[in-house]
């Protein structure tokens, strides 16, 4: 009897313990695995950039590209001065991880030719944007401020001529014309500020001609690109010292976009 007794309590304890190993979802007993719906699934923060860190601005740039960027810097015969040419001047920043630029200004008997490069990192503070997103958002403003005009339509097949950013036919200038002695308005179709597709995962181009108080004319190509989370842009300008002279387009946006390609070269490698 004492026997028959002693089991039913043993097997009432075995059902306790039992019961206190598979607790139910009140209790907390089950595990996150075992309850997909439980706060331990949480929604995965965004992805940081590629980029942590940016270059440093003022020897990013190769001595070769600055001798055809700024050709002044061959005629300056003191050594001196040539090293402070090369060296550049980096542009005031109060967060080096997050902006950093540097200048060049070179004189030449011709003309004097300016050069900035500005690397901007982006940096979201949300964990449901990326920095990537922040990046392209920054960089959308950037070219809306650049106020591009509208894409060029190329000629048809059947020889219809082109259609320039204002939407009237646009003329290609004759054989042997220069970009020096024709007008902005007449500038070719293809030297236009536009979108560019072979730099960065997106890009674009820039060209002012402006006075300068004189009859001077400065000509100002600009390039800008992103690559994940950094913005970078090439700042490029020159004015002759002739009265008249205009700087040529299509020389100054090669050197420029040259320029970036190396710069985007640099980042990715």
């Amino acid at each position: 009897m004492q026997r028959k007794a002693y089991v039913p309590g043993v097997a009432a304890l075995l059902a306790a313990v039992l019961a206190g190993c598979t607790g139910s979802s009140e209790d907390g007993g089950r595990s996150d695995s075992s309850n997909p719906g439980s706060a331990g699934t949480a929604t995965q923060a965004a992805q940081p950039g590629k980029y942590a860190t940016l270059p440093e601005p003022c020897g990013v740039v190769e001595e070769a590209t600055l001798d055809q960027l700024l050709p002044g810097i061959g005629e300056l015969t003191d050594e001196a001065q040539r090293e402070k040419a090369y060296a550049g001047t980096a542009t005031l920043t109060y967060d080096t991880d997050r902006k950093v630029g540097c200048r060049w200004k070179v004189e030449s008997a011709e003309a004097t030719d300016h050069l900035l490069v500005d690397f901007e990192r982006a940096v979201s503070y949300d964990n449901a944007v990326s920095d990537d997103s922040q990046a392209e958002e920054l960089f959308a403003k950037k070219r809306e401020a650049a106020d591009l005009p509208e894409p060029v339509v190329t000629a048809t097949e059947s020889g219809a001529p082109s259609i320039g950013p204002s939407g009237s036919p646009s003329s290609s200038p004759s054989a042997g014309s220069s970009a020096t002695s024709s007008s902005p308005s007449a500038a070719p179709s293809d030297l236009q500020p536009r979108l560019l597709e072979d730099l960065g995962e997106e890009a674009f181009l820039d060209d002012e001609l402006n006075s300068s108080g004189s009859t001077a004319q400065q000509r100002t190509v600009t390039v800008a690109f992103r690559t994940s989370n950094v913005i970078v842009t090439v700042e490029y300008a020159e004015q002759p010292v002739t009265v008249g002279v205009v700087p040529d387009s299509k020389e100054l946006q090669d050197r420029a976009r040259k320029l970036a390609s190396e710069l985007a070269d640099s980042l990715s490698g």
